[in-house]
């Protein structure tokens, strides 16, 4: 996989101070310093991990074309260090999207980033609706 952020100089757009705002820190903290991240070919078990969040970061050109969508999840309890799952995996995990997210941007390279903050939702599997999280097309009756 490509590189988290195009380079260093990313810089927040339109910043706000939200109520999240200790998990994008260190999201953005370790994201800006991490190498090339790249996926693994194993699944990973969010169950097993527990993270207590997982973050989505969207890749795009400004005003223009998506070139990718990236979930992350903590990986010890200082929250400052990262593995990638698919999508798949937060889906599985019964994580939901929180209304809460940052968007950064790069002028040299054109680039805008949004990054979303998911949680796992509280809700019992047995009661589990079709949603954006969790399609229809994905539930086995």
């Amino acid at each position: 996989m490509a590189p988290i952020f195009c380079c260093l100089d990313i810089q927040p757009y339109r910043p706000s101070h939200l109520l999240h705002e200790t998990k994008f820190k260190s999201f953005m903290a370790w994201a800006t310093l991490a190498a090339d991240v790249t996926l693994g070919d194993s699944k990973f078990d969010l169950l097993d991990l527990k993270p207590p969040f997982a973050v989505q970061l969207v890749r795009q050109v400004n005003y223009g074309a998506l070139e990718s969508k990236r979930y992350f999840v903590p990986v010890n309890e200082r929250d400052d260090e990262f593995i990638e799952i698919a999508e798949s995996d937060l889906i599985e995990a019964n994580f939901q999207k929180l209304n809460s997210y940052k968007n950064f941007k790069c002028d040299e390279h054109n680039k805008f980033f949004e990054v979303n903050i998911y949680q796992k939702d509280p809700i019992n599997k047995h009661h589990w609706r079709t949603n954006l999280a969790r399609p229809a097309s994905s539930i086995d009756l």
